[in-house]
């Protein structure tokens, strides 16, 4: 990408990839760029558990119902954590790095799916968080935000549309519903 503009109009969720490992600078980039993202009062309290071992991405794609099961075809997920008594942000601090991951693998030709994960889980009541949690060794005083995918893409996604922009969703100087 030459620019943030055009980047930002690239990035689009991929939830196809091929079968192919990411490299390790690849994926030293994209931790690098979460852990450069802003956090609030400077605290990065933000964990980050990278899994590449194939049976443990299935049981975390079977962590909740829905929205999740491709994840079992990406060669990479990322877990982003905090701890919700260290930092009453941890969830927006936790979502920028995210983001920053995502744009970070986009700049590198690869494909990226945010996996929501806090307050999801299991028909039976179980949350994503404690499945998650018991399948990497997470400790408790930890709770998972999202799962990020990544890979090489498998699929074609257009660039955003500039077209279908919402602008009418900007307000200047005050909120107007005309």
């Amino acid at each position: 990408m030459t620019d943030f503009k055009d980047l930002a109009q690239m990035r689009r969720s991929h939830r196809k990839f091929t079968g192919q490992e990411l490299e390790a600078e690849q994926v030293r980039l994209i931790l690098r760029a979460a852990l450069m993202a802003p956090t609030s009062k400077g605290q990065r309290a933000w964990q980050f558990v990278v899994v590449d071992n194939r049976q443990d991405i299935e049981k975390v794609a079977d962590a909740k119902e829905l929205g999740s099961q491709f994840l079992k075809e990406a060669p990479l997920a990322i877990v982003v954590l905090g701890d919700p008594i260290q930092n009453d942000c941890w969830i927006e601090d936790g979502s920028i790095a995210a983001i920053s991951m995502q744009y970070q693998a986009e700049d590198l030709g690869l494909g990226s799916c945010w996996i929501q994960m806090r307050g999801r889980g299991l028909s039976d009541g179980t949350t994503a968080d404690t499945v998650i949690r018991g399948i990497l060794d997470i400790p408790e005083n930890l709770s998972v935000l999202c799962v990020v995918a990544f890979g090489y893409k498998a699929d074609e996604r257009k660039p955003q549309n500039e077209d279908k922009l919402k602008w009418e969703n900007v307000h200047i100087d005050r909120y107007r519903n005309d």
